[in-house]
């Protein structure tokens, strides 16, 4: 059997096993369709909150000042300065992490080291305050505790293990 046969057979099997235990399974799929909306509406003022924040650190040159001042600690920490603004960006916007990949293969290629490097740390890792304000703002969490500072200890974890690694 084909990968592409893979979904259709089983929501098939889905709509088959419902049937057979008698239920309404078109009730069921609007009821989860509403419930979706409703959490995709839910979660749609935490996701416009880290877009703009991401956007306002690009447009004011706040990214660039802030490679400039962790340049001397990720060199020390055994990364190109290439690597900087995917470091920087990746825990906060995957789509800006993934333009700051693009850019370091555009400048340095993709077999350099840096190229090679922000492709396995964005890979590799998770964008923690997107996530995290967007699941556990949607969940009604407001008091996150450890999440977000054991997250960002484990993408630093990442992100060293990465430059000894590559």
């Amino acid at each position: 059997m084909s990968a592409s046969f893979l979904l259709p057979a089983l929501v098939l099997l889905c709509v088959l096993g419902a049937l057979r235990a008698r239920l309404d399974v078109y009730s069921a799929f609007v009821r989860g369709a509403k419930e979706g909306l409703l959490t995709l509406v839910g979660m749609a003022p935490y996701l416009a909150a880290i877009l703009t924040a991401v956007a306002l650190l690009r447009e004011t040159g706040a990214l660039m000042r802030l490679e400039g001042l962790l340049a001397p600690l990720l060199a020390a920490m055994g990364l190109p300065g290439e690597a900087a603004p995917v470091v920087i960006l990746r825990p906060l916007s995957g789509s800006a992490a993934l333009a700051a990949v693009s850019d370091v293969l555009s400048t340095a290629g993709a077999d350099s080291r840096a190229g090679r490097l922000c492709c396995v740390i964005s890979g590799a890792s998770e964008t923690v305050f997107f996530t995290g304000s967007l699941y556990l703002g949607t969940a009604g969490v407001t008091r996150s505790r450890y999440a977000v500072p054991v997250a960002l200890l484990s993408y630093l974890a990442g992100v060293i293990a990465a430059a000894g690694l590559v």
